[in-house]
């Protein structure tokens, strides 16, 4: 049994008179199995944070089911935490409060304590644990957020372009270290990104989705080793993954839009 699965699944959106729909996904069999890096790619409005709210349950399809664990998903669950663009930390706690936060309230002080330490630990903030958002640079408040996510123990890791706001620098640490951490508990992630480099870098299967109305176009899988990014495979599928994207489809003449009668 996958651990998340697609089948037929289409997404649209009715407009404010409800007159018109615009169809932002088509046809997704999508299967995410166990302690797979799914990386989800493709042009800007292609539906890839759809899919993502979707198997967050965020959202619902219009046509066609998304299963967790063979069970339909209807709403949000801590079995699959998600990691925003946005860190959305509270400005008013330190590191370690805002890892605590969401934590159960049925553990005790000490357990949530354990918890937020191994956490903390694990993303290299443990210098930094007392200090509140403001003190934190960019890359270090994504990785708090990171941390968040990690502490409640998802069975799954969903992860929105966690780092597209940061420099280039930063983010090439935090994908090293994203794929660092995978490496040592190997949780299931599905991870948007518009960065082919860093698909490369973390998936163990990229996913690419066509313009909009998004339709998955192919599936290249990597394995579990490490990545030689300067080598001659890596080069090659690069260029074949980058010359089968489509370019972005972002004026609504690109989408299609639908009469409702």
């Amino acid at each position: 049994m996958s651990v998340i699965e697609m089948n037929g699944v289409y997404k649209s959106y009715l407009n404010r008179k409800r007159d018109t729909a615009t169809i932002v996904l088509r046809n997704i069999d999508l299967r995410i199995e166990e302690n797979e890096f799914v990386c989800i790619v493709g042009p800007s409005g292609c539906g890839k944070t759809t899919i993502l709210n979707l198997m967050a349950g965020f959202e619902r399809p219009t046509k066609g089911s998304v299963t967790y664990r063979g069970e339909e998903i209807t709403a949000p669950s801590f079995k699959r935490g998600v990691v925003f663009q946005e860190y959305s930390l509270l400005p008013w706690m330190d590191v370690r409060g805002n890892i605590d936060f969401p934590l159960d309230r049925k553990l005790s002080a000490d357990e949530r304590g354990k918890i937020v330490d191994k956490y903390i630990d694990l993303v290299g903030l443990s210098e930094h644990k007392d200090q509140r958002p403001n003190h934190l640079s960019g890359g270090m408040k994504q990785r708090v957020a990171i941390a968040r996510t990690l502490a409640l123990r998802p069975d799954v890791l969903l992860m929105d372009e966690p780092f597209s706001a940061l420099d280039e620098q930063t983010r090439k640490h935090l994908d090293q270290e994203i794929r660092d951490i995978w490496t040592k508990d190997r949780k299931t992630v599905v991870f948007v990104t518009h960065n082919i480099n860093e698909a490369l870098l973390l998936g163990t299967r990229i996913v690419m989705l066509s313009s909009s109305p998004g339709q998955i176009l192919g599936e290249w899988r990597l394995g579990t080793g490490p990545r030689d990014m300067s080598s001659k495979y890596i080069s090659d599928l690069r260029d074949e993954i980058i010359s089968k994207l489509e370019p972005c489809a972002c004026a609504s003449a690109g989408k299609k839009v639908i009469t409702i009668e």
